[in-house]
């Protein structure tokens, strides 16, 4: 995979951090927690996103909320993006695969963008979002092309399928 050292490692970016649960198996299957804990009390809602295979769902992300994604099924390239312009991180960007089986998540703080294509066949993905007052509606988000030439992300393919948003940039 090209950038290689472009992994998302905890606070590689402010705030930015990597979980990595503990899991319960037996001869059934398997459950794991995805949150727990008075980090995550601030939660306000819940989200849940399921897309077929070569969906690449753009880079999206406001000034307020806090949003913590995880795949609950199936498996994705995720990727984040420093949007941040007082931060000397600002258009860096990292990726992880998040999967059922490795169930890690990504806890993304206030001004990082999240985007993800979608690996295998199908997958869900949960985003947890915790905000301060109302709801950060579509008009109040800031979207990166997801294949801006200046922050030059290194997706797992060159045709994705996309929704005209993620073609371009709003601030």
């Amino acid at each position: 995979m090209k950038y290689t050292e472009k992994q998302i490692t905890n606070n590689v970016f402010a705030g930015l951090r990597l979980y990595e649960p503990d899991c319960y198996h037996d001869f059934r299957g398997y459950y794991w927690t995805i949150a727990k804990g008075s980090e995550f009390d601030s939660f306000k809602h819940d989200k849940l996103s399921v897309s077929k295979q070569n969906v690449l769902r753009g880079v999206h992300g406001d000034s307020v909320a806090s949003k913590l994604i995880t795949c609950v099924y199936g498996e994705i390239y995720y990727v984040a993006v420093d949007n941040r312009e007082h931060l000397t991180t600002y258009g860096d960007w990292r990726w992880i695969m998040l999967s059922h089986t490795n169930r890690k998540a990504v806890m993304v703080p206030p001004g990082v963008g999240s985007g993800y294509f979608i690996v295998s066949k199908e997958a869900s993905v949960l985003y947890k979002w915790s905000y301060p007052n109302e709801y950060p509606d579509t008009d109040d988000q800031f979207t990166i092309p997801w294949d801006d030439p200046v922050v030059n992300i290194s997706w797992p393919t060159t045709h994705p399928i996309i929704q005209d948003r993620d073609k371009h940039k709003i601030i």
